[in-house]
């Protein structure tokens, strides 16, 4: 072994403290899987791309392809029981070069998902202040037509910066947080849902076009709700796009389950409750998507109207139902997601590069763990820093952000199925039913990067738009300047 990496291991020794129980656990993976999206993203995306009969279809897809990869990570945990997860699990069957290319990608998979969740925080408080604006003051600019205002900025920020510290100070605590987050954030899916299936106001007429429209042309013509069956998606090829097109982000979707590997060495309890766990996870997830972007058509005659508006129409569906109590639902669901998922992907995020660090592939400094804490401080702070990015970008970055992880989740995904049948092989002890999920779960991890990065005719908001592609060369770039600088303690000529 190369004497750098004796010397980072030894760095390392004290390792990460065990303080993490099942609900925790479950916490982190729920809580990192809804985030905003599932509250914004109905109007912003699901409705016009995939209507609800498109939407629910994809959903209850990916929640099944999830569940078919978790089956891998199930497997591989109590194998390599390490910090990194999939980088861990790539390292030791293809070696180091895959392994880098693998956590690489995973980092940004998880990272983009923090900034990603604190643009929203305007969000909330614009939809819940009425015409006050309390937010939008002092000096701003517009980024892709958008206005980002100095108050947006301020609070998003100051927001980052405390659950950063609330992760800093020890991943009980944060733990414990996540779980009364996520706990919250059940309650106010299932007031809504019960709201929607009860009330004489949420109808299923409403719901049409049930698989979506083409929304940019029926801007340019000016369209109204009572025209919008021109719009429509239609036949086979509009029917199938519109399924494909929420279907392409379900790793996005439903990144975050695969964060409870990043917290492996922190278990206090059996990996045996790993896939458990990850399934209860996958489907809790599947229900808020579902179920919020269902109850918001419901409730709304004009939803496309209101989609084509920019209006955040699960709170005006919400306020439709449920008065001025169901704003206060939504502002409260909202923020618990938006923060559980702050709070899970900082954890999975910093014990990732963390993982990276120890074993040489980024530098010590992202290794040091805090001797009062016990949590690597420096990845957290790295995070933190990453992070207040979101804020400066604005909304209209989401979409970008969308993107890039749910290319990192997909080439993690890719890697760890991979890894299984490896392992599998090497070690004689995979069943059948195992191999035949991970040969499933590769197919449709390179399915997933196909759809994201490959343009296919016919097929209209599936793949990457210009600016996602352009952040994807940068990060690789960036990526081959650690690469080049780090690849001496790791043994590469």
């Amino acid at each position: 072994m190369h004497k750098k990496t004796k010397q980072i291991q030894t760095k390392h020794e004290e390792g990460l403290q065990r303080q993490l129980s099942p609900m925790h656990v479950w916490a982190i993976a729920f809580g990192c899987v809804i985030g905003w999206g599932s509250f914004i993203n109905p109007g912003k995306k699901f409705l016009p791309n995939s209507g609800v009969a498109g939407t629910a279809i994809a959903m209850i897809l990916g929640a099944l392809v999830m569940v078919i990869i978790a089956f891998s990570y199930a497997y591989m945990v109590p194998k390599y029981p390490k910090a990194g997860g999939e980088f861990t699990f790539t390292k030791m069957c293809f070696g180091k070069n895959m392994a880098f290319a693998c956590g690489w990608f995973l980092v940004v998979a998880y990272l983009t998902n923090v900034p990603m969740n604190s643009t929203a925080i305007g969000l909330i408080v614009d939809g819940l202040d009425g015409n006050s604006d309390i937010l939008k003051f002092g000096f701003h600019y517009t980024i892709a037509g958008f206005d980002i205002y100095m108050g947006e900025m301020l609070l998003a920020m100051a927001v980052l910066v405390l659950f950063g510290y609330l992760n800093i100070i020890g991943v009980k605590k944060a733990g414990f947080i996540q779980t009364v987050l996520s706990a919250l954030l059940v309650v106010c899916v299932i007031t809504l849902c019960v709201a929607g299936l009860i009330s004489a106001k949420a109808k299923c007429i409403n719901m049409q076009p049930i698989w979506g429209f083409d929304k940019n042309t029926a801007m340019a013509w000016n369209a109204t709700t009572a025209e919008i069956s021109a719009y429509a998606h239609k036949g086979t090829a509009g029917i199938l796009s519109s399924i494909l097109a929420t279907f392409a982000i379900a790793p996005w979707a439903y990144v975050g389950f695969d964060a409870i590997p990043q917290a492996a060495e922190e278990f206090n309890f059996s990996f045996k409750k790993v896939s458990f766990i990850m399934i209860v996870a996958i489907l809790f997830g599947c229900f808020v998507y579902t179920s919020n972007n269902t109850v918001a058509a419901a409730a709304l005659a004009n939803w496309p109207d209101r989609v084509m508006a920019g209006d955040w129409v699960l709170l005006i569906a919400a306020e439709e139902l449920l008065g001025r109590f169901g704003k206060i639902l939504i502002g409260l669901g909202v923020s618990c997601a938006v923060l559980s998922g702050i709070m899970g992907f900082y954890l999975a995020s910093s014990r990732l590069m963390y993982s990276m660090s120890r074993d040489g592939y980024l530098p010590t400094w992202f290794g040091r763990i805090d001797p009062r804490y016990g949590i690597p401080k420096n990845a957290m702070i790295f995070c933190i820093l990453v992070s207040l990015s979101g804020p400066i970008l604005g909304r209209e970055a989401l979409g970008w952000f969308v993107d890039m992880s749910a290319i990192g989740a997909s080439i993690g995904y890719y890697f760890t199925c991979a890894s299984t049948l490896a392992t599998a092989k090497r070690d004689g002890d995979g069943t059948g039913f195992l191999k035949a999920m991970a040969t499933a779960g590769i197919v449709f991890s390179i399915a997933f990067m196909i759809l994201q990065l490959i343009p296919v005719p016919w097929f209209s908001g599936v793949h990457f738009g210009r600016e996602s592609y352009i952040m994807l060369v940068i990060w690789v770039i960036v990526g081959l300047i650690f690469y080049s600088k780090q690849r001496k303690f790791f043994g590469v000529k």
